[in-house]
């Protein structure tokens, strides 16, 4: 009598590139619910239905994503794509991560920007805002609840929240002093700063073979090498050079893309703790510093990114579209090139298209020059000190966002111009279902830009 084998007991094939990119242009599609969703996404998906990669090997990669700037749910697709495929498919799982978000989200700015007037397009901006700093609070309440374990990780986060509502301090300035604290606190008080699993436990469940196993060997492509890693750092170091100074010469250090260029790439080194972390410093920068746009249109952005697949910190793209869009400069410029009647939207769309990548290209080269070395240990990554005091501080910044966007919201015109009562209900009542009885973003926002339609075809 012949026995049957058990598909459970043997390894899937491995995947062909086309199979792969197929999936990853999926997942760009249906990413929604931020970074925890999108991991459980793939979790879900690569560890549990298709076996590509085994939970261990999975949980070391999202390790490494942790400890690093950036959006990790798109560094651990990239991650996981190099495994499978190389730098090939790194690069295209970390781009088609991102891609259907990219494209989405310059048709909405267009829409915001050409047809915002509209009374009912208005009015559903004005019911998201409330949602959106209802999002925000829920962020530092839940950032929160996971990383203030004590009373010295509180004080950070209050000290953060003092350093810029009070002292108007730099973001940078901010993590740079709660990363020395962290080492402190690490050094004399370790207790303190400790952490323990914050993504899933690695329980051994009856293992089912992976096509990346806990004990598969590395291709020879992935091994590490001090030559291939000098050698994609000089690329990686091209690939930035190359544009910002084909922009440097033609619009010089002032010129609204070259700022926009360096801005951003800074931004993109300190994005540690997500997108609502580095958020306070890109709104700082972009309201304040280059009057790019206004309080209320970065709310309208972020209540777009809520809105749409792939990474929070996507929400620079339509903030670069709307600068670009409303630069007399850059509108000046282009339209020589595509008349008048499109040069607003040419200055947002290369705008939005130059800033996405001097966002996300730091994300790959962490990914493809320092894969190998962590594979190569093959230890697992710890959040440090440091990078545990950097996330407790960040709990003061997000809040300092929330209070930011609620005095924008609730008095429109000014602590002395009047409170807007509808404004101060919807805040509440989306706070209340996002932390109280934990309704889904996507729920809240629509529910919230119904009602501020509605009133305002009625002409409240």
């Amino acid at each position: 009598m012949t026995r049957l084998l058990d598909p459970d007991t043997l390894a899937p094939a491995h995947p062909r590139l086309g199979e792969a990119l197929r999936y990853w242009l999926r997942l760009g599609c249906i990413s929604f619910g931020g970074p925890a969703g999108q991991i459980a996404l793939m979790h879900e998906e690569l560890v549990r239905r298709r076996r590509w990669i085994s939970e261990r090997r999975f949980l070391h990669a999202l390790n490494y994503c942790m400890v690093l700037p950036g959006p990790e749910a798109q560094q651990l697709a990239t991650y996981i794509g190099w495994l499978l495929h190389g730098t090939a498919g790194g690069i295209a799982a970390g781009a088609l991560f991102v891609l259907p978000s990219l494209v989405l989200l310059i048709g909405l700015s267009w829409v915001y920007m050409a047809f915002g007037q509209l009374d009912w397009v208005a009015g559903l901006f004005y019911g998201v805002k409330p949602a959106v700093t209802a999002l925000v609070a829920q962020a530092a309440w839940r950032i929160g609840q996971r990383t203030l374990r004590n009373a010295w990780l509180w004080a950070l986060a209050g000290a953060a929240f003092l350093g810029l509502a009070v002292l108007h301090l730099p973001f940078p300035a901010l993590v740079a002093a709660a990363a020395a604290a962290g080492w402190a606190l690490g050094r004399w008080r370790p207790a303190l700063v400790r952490t323990g699993a914050g993504h899933g436990s690695a329980k051994d469940e009856l293992h089912r073979p992976t096509v990346i196993d806990d004990h598969s060997p590395l291709p020879e492509r992935a091994r590490f090498r001090w030559p291939r890693l000098a050698r994609q750092a000089a690329v990686a170091l091209l690939l930035w050079a190359l544009p910002f100074g084909l922009l440097w010469a033609w619009q010089g250090a002032t010129g609204p893309y070259t700022q926009m260029a360096w801005f951003f790439t800074k931004a993109a080194l300190l994005t540690f703790g997500g997108a609502y972390a580095v958020l306070p410093y890109v709104t700082q920068a972009a309201v304040h510093q280059f009057r790019w746009l206004g309080p209320g249109q970065v709310m309208d952005g972020l209540a777009l990114g809520e809105s749409t697949p792939g990474p929070l910190i996507m929400v620079v793209t339509f903030i670069a579209f709307v600068g670009g869009w409303q630069s007399e400069a850059l509108q000046a410029g282009w339209a020589a090139v595509v008349g008048r009647e499109w040069a607003a939207l040419a200055a947002g769309t290369v705008a939005a298209l130059l800033v996405t990548w001097f966002t996300f290209l730091p994300s790959f080269v962490f990914i493809l020059t320092g894969a190998p070395v962590v594979e190569a240990t093959h230890q697992d990554l710890r959040i440090t000190g440091p990078l545990t005091a950097i996330t407790a501080a960040v709990v003061g910044v997000i809040l300092n966002l929330a209070l930011f966007f609620a005095l924008h919201v609730i008095w429109p015109r000014g602590l002395d111009g009047g409170m807007d009562a509808l404004a101060l209900l919807l805040t509440a009542a989306a706070g209340l279902a996002l932390i109280r009885f934990k309704r889904g973003v996507l729920e809240v926002v629509g529910v919230c830009a119904l009602l501020g339609m509605f009133w305002r075809l009625l002409g409240a």
